[in-house]
């Protein structure tokens, strides 16, 4: 789960962490008054969307060269002024894609006199299982093209949960960031406080980019961005009250609550399939046949007709659809159960585009029999290979 980059400031400053004042506004009419609460001389405008790239993304509309999302300014006025352009346009970045996101919400921040940027993120480390630090004098830059041109730029280092974090840890983060004398120890109380805040919270990233040396020599998180391991949510609902549905799309939002596993993507087939590895088989095979899948779904092991029938819901929903595929083998999933799912889902949501049914395992005889016999335009298939070129052939035809 994300959040925004106000909502994750305020994290930050529950653990000592030191971020700039601010003031989250919704509506233009509140700018002035936030504005007037910070006291300037110099104010920030920044969209809060999940993405990132604001400062260099464009308004959907605006006059070509038009200021990003991300807008520095020494007036009052000014500040009114970029929140009405702001709240309530598309803003696109290089995150968003073409399609962009809308602006619902503008952090006015106080401005900050920098004289060097930094880069510093967390994450989970799958291949050690520990949580691992990225750290560069590269700050304010996209990671990703600091990492292909210039790799020697970033340190990266490991805490063993057996430890926890430790002293050399922060002199690790200083010396990469070339920080000696009291920014050295600040750097330090920094990482600690970073790590203390990443465990208890349960994140699974957390970059600040930049991290900032001030004017006056003090390191400050000039911005922040933050995911949890949706697993653990269930352990902060302060966190869960945090959540932003209006960033999310709206069939995954559905998804959730049938417990299924599915994300949208931009394709033309919809595909249905139980387990993970399977699902991306499944993704995998109808690229190679010359098409696009339009979700990765992973109804489970145990699923029932109903969650069968809002998974086929919620493919359904997505109007990229041109064909569905299913692609279900049956292990602890008995066919049978599948194809009458299938069945009362087709019936219930009504089916105007090709499908596809390839059964394999645990009473697959019966669930291809319960196919054949509905009534139903569905076309079965014998393997994953023949069923990828039949939903394919299906699309293009049709």
């Amino acid at each position: 789960m994300n959040i925004h980059e106000y909502q994750a400031k305020a994290v930050l400053k529950e653990f000592g962490l030191p971020v700039s004042r601010g003031v989250p506004i919704f509506k233009p009419e509140e700018a002035e008054a936030a504005a007037k609460e910070l006291g300037g001389p110099v104010w920030v405008v920044k969209s809060q969307i999940h993405a990132g790239g604001r400062g260099k993304g464009t308004f959907k509309g605006a006059p070509e060269g038009a200021k990003g999302g991300v807008r520095v300014t020494k007036s009052i006025d000014e500040v009114k002024q970029y929140a009405g352009e702001m709240l309530g346009q598309t803003l696109v970045t290089i995150q968003t894609g073409p399609a962009g996101k809308q602006v619902n919400r503008l952090y006015i921040e106080e401005g900050a006199q920098i004289a060097a940027e930094f880069y510093l993120s967390m994450l989970v480390d799958r291949e050690t299982g520990q949580v691992a630090f990225v750290v560069s004098t590269e700050g304010g830059m996209d990671i990703e093209t600091v990492a292909h041109d210039t790799p020697e730029k970033i340190v990266t280092f490991s805490v063993d949960p057996a430890t926890g974090i430790m002293p050399h840890h922060g002199r690790a983060v200083a010396k990469a960031l070339g920080l000696t004398g009291p920014q050295a120890k600040e750097a330090g109380e920094l990482t600690t406080k970073l790590y203390a805040a990443f465990t208890a919270k349960d994140m699974s990233m957390l970059e600040i980019n930049p991290l900032v040396l001030t004017g006056d020599g003090h390191l400050k998180c000039l911005d922040a961005k933050i995911s949890f391991d949706s697993n653990a949510l269930y352990r902060h609902p302060d966190v869960v009250a945090l959540r932003d549905e209006t960033e999310e799309d709206a069939k995954e939002i559905e998804a959730s609550k049938y417990d299924l596993a599915y994300i949208a993507l931009d394709g033309t087939i919809g595909c249905m399939v139980n387990g993970a590895g399977l699902a991306m088989a499944t993704l995998d095979i109808i690229k190679l046949y010359g098409e696009e899948p339009a979700n990765f779904l992973d109804v489970g092991g145990g699923a029932s007709e109903e969650k069968v029938t809002a998974a086929f819901k919620i493919i359904t929903a997505d109007p990229q659809v041109k064909g569905i595929l299913v692609n279900i083998f049956g292990g602890i999933m008995k066919c049978d159960v599948i194809a009458r799912g299938v069945i009362a889902a087709v019936k219930a949501v009504g089916l105007e585009v090709p499908l596809v049914v390839r059964l394999e395992g645990t009473n697959v005889e019966q669930g291809k029999d319960i196919i054949r016999n509905s009534g139903l335009n569905v076309i079965p298939a014998d393997d994953l290979d023949d069923a990828a070129q039949k939903i394919v052939a299906a699309v293009k035809k049709g």
